[in-house]
């Protein structure tokens, strides 16, 4: 919401709308472009961190990774969850991506 200008707020402001409609039909219909972004970054950062909890012993995906790849010398098995990893990390950058763009109105 911070990255709304506030020559917009002060434009909403003497046009008599209210602070309810600031609010809903100025700041979020302006922020939503960063909003989105902000989730999709939070979500690469969860499945990151939730990826690194696996190896120190959390289960999931690390787990896998360090338990029959790295452990047991098998690098086939290791490879495949990284690229797996990393396939659903773009896939969810992407994901996001689209979205900006889609609800950006600056470009």
């Amino acid at each position: 919401m911070l990255e709304v200008n506030r020559g917009v707020i002060e434009a909403a402001e003497a046009m008599g709308a209210t602070k309810f409609q600031i609010v809903h039909k100025v700041l979020f219909s302006e922020a939503r472009a960063a909003i989105v972004n902000s989730i999709t970054i939070v979500t690469v950062s969860y499945f990151s961190y939730s990826t690194i909890v696996g190896i120190v012993g959390g289960g999931g995906i690390g787990d896998f990774a360090i338990r029959y790849g790295f452990h047991r010398f098998e690098t086939d098995i290791l490879i495949f969850t990284v690229l797996i990893i990393i396939f659903i990390v773009q896939i969810i950058q992407f994901t996001g991506n689209y979205f900006v763009k889609r609800l950006d109105k600056r470009f």
